[in-house]
């Protein structure tokens, strides 16, 4: 046992690395990455291709991210060849720019031709028009003519994100000849679900699932088991759209029809994924007033796409202290009004934006429809109500104790009642607008609601106690 456990302690570090680069948290391991930067510093290229060669995409892309930047150009270099490309489908698009920039275009174009089509859009969308004509024009004229023809379709469609490599047999074929012609073309993509069926014109008439493939006879013909595509998604359909087809009717993939209805790509539920994950994430930045910004920009980036939703909300705090300014005479008064002031607007904020996140979720996923929007905001508007009252209990007792005035007590009562309210109609009403106007909700919401509810709970609260008291 004792020559087995030497055998074992002497076998290289790198040995079985790959499993397991990272934490318990999910971050690559810190000795990982120091084995990975002492390489690039010694420009160790056998232990960066022994230790690198074999990390899934995904792996590779978070350690790129884990690299500094010049880390990261170094790595591509040595590797070289060796460098998988794919990865850069990964990772943030200034640290896909910054690696891309800085490669020649002849590399890029050798490892564009091993790319899945999907793949290789992504990464040539990013540059210059001058760059993706001078990579384009050193692929394969049948090569050129599918990546050209999918950056042609507008960001942000399935034209965009669809593969153009697919399985495509007329309907008088046999299941015996597709079969064969799958075995022997090596031109087809290397996973698929589905052989679909067209004419000769390459009209998209029907696809069939492998497993049905699987279960027929030899001799039977396509057109006698082929199904008709229900959903095939036409390329400039938007990609939420075409990820919203996916989720609804459980689809692995879907073909991708032009305007005349022929079949020019496949998409697949991996790319999908992908274009959910990077919707959720776009509406979540923009609910926070930050863009389409990522970790990796740069500082002035950053602060740029930032300042323009700053500076609208500094003109609504601006409407929210004017407000203020029609009381001063009754804050200077009663003192505790300024106290409170904050508690009843802050509330309001916070329910304000529970609802609101709740509708443009709602109306990104389309629950949120013309037939069910009176039925929600009834309820929304019920939940304000409810737990305006339960909260202005709560706060009404405790001011009415802490300042011995069960006045005050009540007027915050009162007040936090009406701002719970206007919050849950603001909420609600404010993004069902702006998406009838044709602006972004998940953009444009979160500042009007806020407006509403600190000028709403300012009036009530300062008005209220004004009227009570007669100032």
């Amino acid at each position: 046992m004792e020559g087995q456990d030497e055998q074992l302690d002497a076998a290289p570090a790198s040995e079985g690395i790959h499993a397991d680069i990272y934490d318990d948290d999910g971050v690559i391991r810190s000795s990982f990455l120091a084995q990975i930067g002492a390489a690039i510093a010694d420009r160790d290229t056998l232990s960066l291709k022994r230790d690198v060669g074999d990390l899934h995409q995904s792996e590779l892309g978070d350690l790129l991210e884990a690299l500094v930047p010049e880390q990261r150009r170094t790595l591509v270099e040595l590797l070289g060849q060796d460098f998988d490309f794919s990865a850069l489908t990964e990772v943030d698009e200034a640290i896909r720019l910054d690696i891309v920039e800085n490669l020649p275009n002849d590399q890029i174009a050798q490892a564009v031709q091993e790319l899945d089509s999907d793949d290789a859009v992504y990464i040539l969308e990013d540059l210059d028009e001058e760059d993706q004509d001078a990579i384009l024009s050193q692929l394969p004229f049948t090569e050129r003519i599918r990546l050209r023809r999918s950056l042609d379709y507008p960001e942000e469609t399935a034209g965009r994100r669809m593969q153009t490599e697919f399985v495509a047999v007329p309907p008088f074929w046999t299941v015996g000849q597709t079969i064969d012609y799958m075995r022997e073309d090596r031109n087809l993509p290397d996973r698929f679900s589905q052989v679909f069926v067209i004419d000769p014109t390459f009209k998209l008439l029907g696809a069939v699932d492998l497993d049905q493939i699987l279960r027929t006879r030899r001799a039977v013909k396509i057109e006698e088991v082929m199904h008709e595509t229900r959903h095939a998604i036409p390329a400039t359909m938007d990609q939420e759209e075409a990820a919203r087809e996916f989720e609804q009717y459980d689809l692995l993939s879907a073909a991708v029809v032009d305007e005349n209805e022929r079949l020019v790509g496949v998409l697949t539920i991996d790319d999908v994924v992908d274009v959910i994950q990077q919707e959720a994430e776009e509406d979540l930045l923009r609910m926070g007033g930050v863009g389409d910004e990522e970790l990796s920009d740069s500082v002035l980036s950053t602060s740029r796409s930032r300042v323009p939703w700053l500076l609208v909300n500094l003109v609504t705090a601006f409407l929210a202290a004017s407000v203020i300014g029609l009381f001063d005479n009754t804050i200077q008064h009663l003192v505790a009004l300024a106290v409170l002031m904050p508690i009843v607007a802050g509330m309001g904020g916070n329910a304000g934006s529970q609802t609101m996140t709740v509708t443009v979720r709602a109306l990104a996923t389309r629950d949120l429809d013309i037939y069910n929007a009176l039925r929600v905001i009834r309820r929304e508007l019920g939940v304000g109500l409810i737990n305006g009252a339960v909260f202005a209990v709560l706060i009404g007792a405790v001011a009415g104790l802490w300042f011995q005035d069960p006045n005050i007590g009540g007027i915050i009562a009162a007040a936090m009642v009406i701002n719970m309210m206007a919050a849950a109609l603001g909420g609600i009403l404010i993004p069902l607008l702006l998406d009838r106007m044709g602006v972004d909700p998940a953009v444009a919401s979160a500042v009007f609601v806020t407006t509403v509810t600190d000028v709403v709970g300012f009036f009530a609260f300062l008005g209220l106690a004004t009227w009570w008291f007669g100032m």
